[in-house]
């Protein structure tokens, strides 16, 4: 045998050899359930629908009630926080706010202040050098679009995710949640982004203008949407089986007892701070009950690791009992505060 042949032999071994390795390798992935997400999660998206100004004593308090989707759909696919709470500012943009930035903040609700610190889509546009479509905002009230800013020195104008508010963005007025829904599922099939937060109306709007039959109508119709982005995200190719979604409420309504009634929001009773959080995807559990407390900005310690982004700004902890055993081994950590 040749020195030349041998060599041309050792060479094609240690290829094969190589290869042998490597679909090894792809196979113990895929026995072991590895996705594509942050360290190996399966998701690779999330979206977080809050219907807004909601209160449990007309949802979750009353089942199936108002909720059916939610509640015997829903509920049997994913995980349900029993005891989440805003123990923040229990208004609109103070809690979509606790929400993105993980910081409990006093600002002004009509929509003519921005944010003290930078949101999770900004840091992890930067982070990741994604493109703006990647993170959406689509909210059927305009004065949400201050979520796509801050007026922190270092992030102000920086990373800006896409904004789809209102009828046409800030002081247009609001959009009813029918056609927001249009808006996003025309949003996630055009672009694809890994990252959204959508924001539904009509029941704290109803509401405030004294419409109890609305703002009950407006929690059945956000019900409804719930159920058809999930269809949605479970029947597309790009979403199916890669996607979490999170359904909150920013603030509750004031009890019975308070001056004003289900008509108002804004202070510390239960009312206002007893919400709700069901989390659907593929490395929560499946039919899971919380009594643990947590709280809004626990959101984004949350989200922020399943994305694969440091964001150690937040106040919350990681909600670590939402995810299987498998996927919190997964879970990247030092990323977030944990308890």
């Amino acid at each position: 045998m040749g020195k030349a042949y041998l060599k041309r032999w050792m060479k094609g071994w240690q290829q094969a050899m190589l290869a042998l390795a490597v679909a090894a390798l792809l196979n113990s992935c895929a026995a072991t359930g590895a996705g594509g997400g942050a360290g190996g999660l399966r998701s690779e998206n999330v979206i977080i629908l809050v219907i807004d100004g909601v209160r449990y004593s007309e949802t979750w308090g009353a089942v199936p009630g108002l909720i059916p989707n939610m509640s015997q759909n829903l509920l049997p696919q994913g995980t349900f926080c029993n005891n989440f709470r805003n123990e923040g500012y229990t208004y609109t943009n103070s809690g979509h706010t606790a929400i993105t930035t993980g910081i409990n903040q006093p600002i002004d609700n009509y929509g003519t202040e921005l944010p003290a610190n930078p949101s999770f889509f900004q840091v992890w546009l930067r982070q990741t050098g994604k493109p703006a479509t990647a993170a959406w905002i689509v909210s059927s009230k305009d004065k949400l679009d201050i979520l796509g800013n801050t007026l922190h020195p270092d992030w102000q104008g920086q990373a800006l995710p896409s904004l789809n508010c209102g009828v046409s963005g800030p002081g247009s007025g609001y959009r009813a949640d029918s056609l927001t829904l249009v808006e996003v599922l025309k949003v996630l099939q055009t672009h694809r982004p890994n990252l959204m937060l959508i924001n539904l109306m009509e029941p704290d709007g109803y509401a405030h203008a004294g419409n109890w039959e609305n703002y009950l109508r407006g929690i059945a119709r956000g019900d409804r949407y719930a159920r058809q982005l999930w269809d949605f995200l479970q029947k597309n190719s790009h979403y199916r089986k890669k996607t979490t979604l999170l359904i909150t409420t920013d603030h509750g309504r004031h009890l019975d007892t308070v001056d004003g009634g289900w008509v108002d929001h804004g202070d510390d009773c239960e009312g206002c701070r007893r919400i709700s959080l069901l989390a659907l995807g593929p490395d929560f559990k499946r039919g899971g009950f919380l009594e643990t407390k947590y709280t809004l900005v626990d959101i984004s310690a949350t989200v922020a690791p399943m994305m694969g982004i440091s964001f150690l700004q937040s106040e919350g902890v990681l909600m670590k009992e939402l995810f299987t055993r498998r996927s919190l081994r997964r879970l990247p950590t030092g990323t977030v505060p944990v308890p």
